[in-house]
């Protein structure tokens, strides 16, 4: 599934460049992170780095993104193989 930044972020920059695939970027208020990006750095790290880094514990699975560890492996290879 992917993830999602709360409101109660406090914009500490912390979390936008550990995501490896740039999914994290800033939004009208807080940071963002973007669906179709977040493989939840399976491919990269045994955990995500986003949550591993936050210091308010403000990032959470999102509840409209549910994805199987499978389809976070699919959307990986998608990503970061599509020239090979």
């Amino acid at each position: 599934m992917a993830l999602l930044i709360e409101n109660s972020c406090i914009n500490c920059d912390m979390c936008e460049p550990e995501c490896p695939n740039g999914a994290i970027s800033y939004g009208l208020e807080v940071y963002e992170i973007e669906p179709d990006l977040c493989t939840e750095c399976v491919g990269h790290y045994d955990k995500p780095t986003c949550i591993s880094v936050c210091p308010i514990d403000c990032i959470i699975d999102h509840p409209e993104h549910q994805e199987t560890q499978e389809q976070l492996w699919d959307k990986f290879v998608l990503l970061h193989h599509q020239d090979s």
